[in-house]
């Protein structure tokens, strides 16, 4: 091959090659352009996604198709914002909030709902759920909305409450006694009471008794009688009586303990009794001398007993029966104090003291001298019951209209 023919040969080899590399370059400029034309042609969309922003671009054709993109399936009961069908257009801003299943009991009815609400507030709102003011709610009414959260809504009801004497009406819901009382702020003392127990639930209606018990000692002082004792005396004419010793009064201090409910008494017991300061008996000589009477020439003489009531005194007539210490209904103390059974010999009768004073001396027509020590249920205005020792004595003296007159 000659030269000239190379050279032709050559330059058409080149120019082959130029048109090869000018429709490279056409095809790749078109791709490009095409490419850049297809990116510039998308919608640029703001989406909010369960909370969380980001932003896409997009040929999609309705709010629907982005979500396909996305693989996300929207259930009817989500929040979407525009709706599915709305169109793409650009520098739209899109709000899809999944919805959430929870459980709300009310009244002890429980049903299942799917909700977008932010708040617990806001679900009851959304499903038209009236709280009343001292209705409880858990979670609390400001607690976020979560997935299978169960909401509680316990109704109040009203019921009376009585602490310690002062009633009033309260609001709860249903739970036991000690959690009401808790939930009002009271608080119990060891000693204290309550109706119906702790552990009982608390109804509409019913009655919460708090019953305030305290128990305090009181300290009181009473006198302690004497007591008179009778001695014979063989130097003293019959129906004759001298005072030796005068009788004295003692005091005896007792304690008592007092339990209080609500503040008023409705016990008292007697733990302890000393006495302060001992009586002093009073003894009274008893005469026993029997005079002799002095008879007349060709009279034969005799003896008896002086029968004559001392001279002064007020006197009258009363209705006079007989006792004994044993007698039915009877304790053996006189109401001053004086021990019957251990004072056998004692000269004692029972009066109405609105007639004849306690304490007073008296002498009593066939019984002699005496003290008024003693009171009865029976012994009321011009009467007087007569104490002897034995029941023969008492059935003896019987039932009799007899002279009384007070010595002192």
């Amino acid at each position: 091959m000659n030269f000239k023919a190379m050279k032709s040969l050559f330059s058409k080899s080149l120019s082959r090659r130029k048109w090869i590399v000018t429709i490279g370059t056409l095809i790749t400029s078109a791709a490009v352009f095409g490419i850049l034309f297809y990116e510039g042609s998308k919608n640029t969309v703001a989406l909010t996604l369960d909370g969380e922003q980001k932003e896409i671009r997009t040929h999609a054709n309705t709010i629907q198709d982005i979500l396909q993109e996305l693989e996300i399936s929207p259930r009817s009961e989500d929040y979407l914002y525009p709706s599915g069908n709305t169109k793409v257009s650009n520098n739209m801003n899109v709000v899809w909030e999944p919805a959430k299943q929870v459980g709300i009991t009310v009244g002890g009815q429980e049903k299942k709902i799917w909700t977008t609400a932010d708040t617990v507030k806001e679900l009851l709102s959304e499903n038209e759920i009236q709280v009343g003011e001292h209705d409880k709610v858990q979670p609390g009414l400001s607690e976020k909305v979560t997935g299978n959260m169960d909401v509680m809504i316990d109704t109040a009801f009203s019921l009376k409450l009585v602490n310690g004497g002062k009633e009033q009406k309260v609001w709860s819901t249903s739970t036991t006694v000690a959690d009401f009382l808790k939930q009002q702020g009271i608080t119990l003392k060891d000693s204290d009471r309550v109706e119906p127990s702790l552990d009982k639930v608390v109804k509409a209606n019913d009655v919460v008794n708090v019953v305030r018990v305290e128990k305090v000692t009181d300290v009181v002082e009473e006198t302690k009688n004497f007591t008179v004792i009778s001695k014979k005396d063989s130097d003293l004419s019959k129906g004759k009586e001298k005072v030796v010793q005068e009788g004295k009064n003692g005091k005896i201090e007792k304690k008592f303990e007092i339990v209080k409910e609500n503040g008023k008494e409705v016990s008292r017991k007697l733990v302890s009794e000393k006495v302060v300061e001992e009586s002093q008996d009073e003894i009274v000589n008893v005469g026993t001398k029997v005079l002799v009477a002095q008879v007349s020439r060709g009279r034969s003489s005799s003896s008896s007993e002086a029968s004559a009531a001392p001279s002064g005194g007020r006197e009258f007539y009363v209705s006079s029966t007989a006792y004994t210490a044993s007698c039915n209904g009877c304790s053996g103390h006189t109401a001053t104090g004086i021990n019957l059974k251990a004072n056998p010999n004692v000269r004692v009768i029972a009066v109405d003291p609105s007639i004849i004073p306690l304490g007073s001396k008296v002498y009593v027509e066939g019984y002699g001298y005496a003290v008024a020590a003693d009171t009865g249920g029976a012994i009321k205005g011009n009467k007087i019951d007569v104490f002897f020792s034995s029941k023969s004595d008492a059935y003896r003296w019987g039932r009799k209209t007899i002279k009384v007159k007070i010595l002192n």
